[in-house]
């Protein structure tokens, strides 16, 4: 995966001018283009668009401070609409404008980047792979911050939200495992992995009864395949590492690929939280698999 990921990265470099194929790249990889973005934003902390932007706009402060392209010229080769929109962007990323980088003879780069793969400690990870049918997630949603490490406390306040009574008729819905509260994360936006931006969160419970579920939020899930990771530990420490270990060493060196659906997870033995279970259920396809 890490192999194809590399000569993906040369094919962006080599079409940086003149349009980037994403038919290619699904080409290149064997994987879906969803899962190719989403991989190589939990790879690089940045999303692909961030990061052919950001390579823009490095080769094009060369082109004005080496090649003595005018400002007009550079802002059409390298795909902007107008001046203004690439004078914008180039401002926001240098801290000053493209008319200015001769005068003040500064150079700010964004080298191309390449992909490793480190196997840290060789620490073995519990996960089994399930199909399921579909399935509906109800409960009670909120849009939250992301946040990596420590508790959210957007989260901590949802929860507090829902009343006894609505905890008893969601529990009421429940009739498949885990019978019990889940998280649920999905609309995630672009920044994610630079921990920026915000997702949809909701708790609730997995149901496959017919409903119209009074006042709560309904996620339908299709038939998929589950990757569901399993962890021991002090909570959330544990269960966040096991989340980056599945990105950054399972999914690269798996013979999956990551398909759109929410992503699950529960705990169970909070009482004690320097023992607590936890499951992460990731949806997924064999790699070059059509759904």
């Amino acid at each position: 995966m890490l192999k194809s990921m590399n000569e993906v990265l040369d094919y962006i470099e080599s079409h940086m001018n003149d349009g980037i194929d994403y038919n290619e790249l699904e080409r290149i990889t064997g994987t879906s283009v969803y899962h190719f973005r989403r991989m190589f934003s939990f790879l690089s902390g940045m999303s692909l668009g961030e990061y052919i932007r950001h390579r823009k706009l490095s080769n094009a402060t060369f082109d004005l401070l080496h090649e003595g392209i005018s400002v007009t010229d550079t802002a059409f080769k390298y795909g902007y609409e107008s001046v203004d929109g690439f004078s914008r962007a180039f401002r926001e990323w240098s801290g000053i404008s493209p008319s200015e980088v001769k005068k003040k003879n500064m150079l700010k780069a964004f080298p191309k980047l390449s992909f490793q793969l480190t196997i840290k400690g060789g620490i073995s990870m519990d996960y089994r792979i399930e199909k399921k049918d579909p399935f509906k997630i109800v409960g009670v949603k909120k849009r939250v911050p992301i946040q990596f490490e420590g508790e959210n406390q957007e989260i901590i306040k949802l929860a507090k939200i829902i009343t006894p009574e609505q905890r008893k008729k969601l529990h009421s819905y429940a009739n498949m495992e885990p019978n019990q509260v889940v998280n649920v994360s999905y609309n995630f936006d672009d920044d994610r992995m630079e921990e920026k931006g915000s997702l949809e969160h909701m708790i609730g419970f997995l149901t496959t009864r017919e409903s119209d579920f009074a006042d709560f939020d309904v996620v339908e899930v299709p038939t998929l395949t589950w990757a569901i990771f399993s962890a021991e530990g002090a909570f959330p420490k544990v269960m966040q590492e096991t989340w980056g270990k599945i990105v950054s060493e399972w999914l690269p060196s798996s013979d999956y690929e990551l398909v759109e659906a929410p992503e699950i997870s529960f705990m169970e033995g909070l009482s004690d939280r320097n023992n607590v279970h936890s499951e992460i259920w990731i949806a997924v396809k064999k790699k070059g698999k059509i759904l």
